[in-house]
């Protein structure tokens, strides 16, 4: 089984993509969009953005732990992930989303 980008819909009627690995685990969570175009393009921005190690910042929050955010060309976040508790761990996490981004189905709940 395949990741798959999850597209969502807030209460705000926002929309929201989260990649989710094979397994379920959320491992980018984006930020909200008006339109469903909006969401769609960013979207086809992680496929694209995934794949260049380079597009990866790692973070450290407050509290110690671990996160990173993919950002596009023009230095703009795309989505961030999750926190991790170690620094391997969120390399890990950013290895998930270059292995699933790519060929990922889109599974549209809004």
């Amino acid at each position: 089984m395949a990741g798959k980008f999850v597209i969502t819909q807030n209460a705000k009627k926002q929309y929201y993509f989260c990649l989710q690995a094979s397994n379920g685990q959320a491992i980018l969570q984006s930020e909200g969009y008006a339109a469903m175009s909006g969401c769609k393009n960013g979207i086809e921005s992680v496929r694209k953005n995934s794949a260049s190690e380079g597009r990866f910042e790692k973070k450290k929050a407050k509290d110690g732990r671990h996160y990173f955010v993919l950002k596009a060309g023009n230095g703009q976040v795309i989505g961030q992930s999750q926190m991790y508790k170690s620094e391997g761990s969120c390399d890990n996490g950013i290895a998930s989303v270059q292995k699933n981004a790519g060929d990922a189905k889109v599974d549209d709940k809004s």
